[in-house]
């Protein structure tokens, strides 16, 4: 079903991030709210998080994918004119987890579409370079469906670390 055109970008669809959930040594998550200012909120909690991991070094990186994650997440993920309604989670959360040797960011958003990186060869184009960055910088990346009561999906992307001792 769907065809079968090869692009840039093929991320895992609907992979999980080949790791153990039960062996996650570290998670942290934050809800943010439906309006850009979130994109700071998500860069100073990934800034914290990191720091309290000792793996402030990754920061550059890291927090690049979880900007442009986060900005996807808003600017597609959410039905137009959402507002956080009382009561309510925000929409979007981000969610940090740490392995031995690896670390993922995850964005979970309300939207079912899969996110689709723009072919563009302007490269001073302000949107559809999102995912070409998420790729560039994280080791792997990808995407899957909610399934039970939490409706959406979750984009994620993958970063190697380097094993304690070998640096």
């Amino acid at each position: 079903m769907g065809t079968n055109g090869s692009t840039m970008l093929e991320p895992l669809r609907q992979g999980l991030p080949p790791l153990d959930p039960a062996a996650v040594s570290d998670a942290a998550s934050c809800a943010l709210p439906a309006r850009y200012e979130a994109v700071r909120d998500a860069r100073r909690f990934t800034r914290g998080t990191l720091d309290q991991w000792d793996m402030g070094d990754r920061f550059d990186d890291v927090c690049l994918v979880v900007s442009e994650l986060v900005t996807n997440a808003l600017r597609h993920g959410l039905p137009a004119n959402t507002a956080c309604a009382a009561g309510r989670e925000p929409p979007v959360r981000l969610h940090l987890m740490r392995w031995t040797e690896r670390l993922v960011c995850a964005v979970r958003d309300p939207s079912h579409d899969s996110p689709v990186a723009r072919e563009t060869d302007d490269f001073s184009a302000e949107s559809g370079r999102g995912l070409f960055l998420v790729d560039s910088f994280s080791d792997s990346w990808g995407w899957h469906p909610l399934a039970g009561a939490l409706s959406g999906k979750v984009v994620w992307a993958l970063f190697r670390l380097p094993r304690a001792g070998s640096e």
